[in-house]
């Protein structure tokens, strides 16, 4: 069974009772909420992510409530838990589902050391993967948004993680995040994407996130190894620009981008250096986006 198998007045229901688990990939999330528009972003985003029985062991225990007190009704907020605890401070009601979406990358990067994991998107075409990093407001999110709707298969947005028995990058395909012009940008570049609500006045500005392909979800079990690392970066009136990029340098890069590099000690140096051995290695700048894809496609 799917999210979207599940009636929308169901699943509200069963978000605010029992809960329920979804799987994105490797990881099992047991999901609470009384926040009605957390269930109806996450049943049109996530409609095509497996739901399974109730009750099974789940990686994370995640529950998105009010808190107790006034503003549980004047200005309402939102607070985030996990098992018990509450590591962050509460946000706007209207950031709820943001909320999810940052805290569930949250969990996975402080908790799920069985990969390798690295702050970057990682994108799959014919069996090979690109592996792109950048900081915010590169344009990486818009890039990988823009790929995944001409033929790109989206392992994942935001963490790129490495199988450390075989190196090879493990899918996600949670939604991509968008923020600020990117946000139209990608409305007027693919008219079909399905795009959540709009969130203004977040920390990173207006956000809304993209529901992943429905083929990048079915093969969410099938890993792959990485081919390309590249650094994007988004110049408004630029030409493409595409150059190779000394591989001792993006190992440096990279590793810069790893969440859990250190706790690997060795290994980790040993993976980071086997991934970038076996993969050609590039700085890219674009000005516009079909631009972009052009030159994806023309990777070899």
């Amino acid at each position: 069974m799917k999210v979207s198998d599940l009636p929308i007045s169901t699943f509200l229901r069963e978000l605010g009772t029992t809960g329920v688990w979804i799987r994105t990939g490797p990881f099992l999330s047991h999901l609470q909420t009384s926040f009605s528009s957390v269930g109806r972003t996450i049943h049109l985003l996530y409609a095509d992510f497996p739901i399974v029985a109730h009750g099974q062991f789940a990686d994370f225990h995640l529950r998105i409530a009010p808190p107790r007190t006034l503003r549980r009704w004047i200005r309402q907020q939102a607070l985030f838990h996990l098992d018990d605890e509450v590591p962050f401070k509460p946000l706007p009601a209207s950031q709820a589902f943001a909320m999810f979406e940052w805290s569930l990358n949250w969990c996975i990067e402080t908790y799920a050391h069985q990969f390798l994991i690295i702050h970057a998107a990682v994108i799959e075409r014919k069996g090979q993967a690109a592996i792109l990093a950048a900081p915010p407001s590169s344009g990486k999110s818009t890039l990988t948004a823009a790929l995944i709707h001409r033929g790109w298969r989206l392992l994942s947005d935001e963490l790129t993680l490495i199988d450390p028995a075989n190196g090879m990058a493990i899918p996600i395909a949670r939604p991509v995040g968008l923020k600020n012009q990117s946000i139209e940008v990608i409305r007027e570049f693919e008219p079909n994407a399905v795009i959540g609500p709009v969130v203004v006045d977040t920390l990173k500005g207006t956000v809304a996130h993209v529901k992943p392909p429905g083929e990048s979800v079915r093969r969410v079990d099938e890993a792959v190894m990485a081919r390309w690392v590249i650094f994007p970066k988004f110049e408004a009136g630029g030409s493409v620009r595409i150059r190779s990029y000394p591989k001792g340098t993006s190992l440096l890069r990279l590793a810069d981008n790893a969440f859990n590099y250190s706790h690997y000690g060795l290994r980790g140096f040993e993976l980071m250096s086997e991934l970038i051995e076996n993969c050609d290695c590039y700085e890219f700048s674009y000005g516009r986006l079909d631009d972009a894809i052009q030159t994806f496609d023309s990777l070899k």
